[in-house]
């Protein structure tokens, strides 16, 4: 099983539609791990948005993300990677289909409504960066067999 991060943005907080978004990688068969609100600090969102310092818009980015307290989730199972980023949609909101998260709730580039890990490897680094070992919570999901062929889980 596979692990991905997904922060919903003070947008998504403050939208009220924080729920709706947890409950679509749920209704999905994605398993939760991990979950927990906080005000990100200066120290985390330069080390976060690392590679986009220097750029114009990075202390916007930075004021927007600490403009009210985010959702940081663990999302656990098979690409799960991949299938939050589809579930997300693209960055720019008024690039996004309808049916994505970003498709039906945002029209922004920055206001987008979620982060989601763009790879495995940067998956495992952001959990890390934001989540200590014993806030990850592995179980066994009572439903994982209606959600899995036998040979998938």
């Amino acid at each position: 099983m596979e692990r991905t991060l997904v922060i919903i943005k003070p947008d998504g907080i403050n939208r009220s539609i924080a729920g709706e978004i947890i409950h679509r990688f749920e209704r999905k068969g994605l398993k939760i791990v991990g979950l927990k609100m906080m005000h990100l600090s200066d120290e985390l969102l330069d080390e976060h948005y690392e590679h986009h310092k220097g750029k114009p818009f990075f202390q916007k980015l930075k004021d927007f993300m600490k403009s009210a307290p985010a959702l940081l989730v663990v999302l656990e199972g098979n690409n799960a990677v991949e299938v939050v980023r589809i579930m997300a949609g693209p960055t720019r909101g008024y690039e996004a289909l309808p049916g994505t998260i970003r498709g039906d709730y945002s029209i922004s580039q920055q206001h987008n409504i979620v982060h989601a890990s763009d790879a495995p490897e940067t998956a495992e680094k952001e959990i890390k960066r934001f989540f200590a070992d014993e806030e990850i919570f592995p179980y066994k999901r009572i439903d994982w067999e209606m959600v899995y062929a036998v040979d998938e889980r």
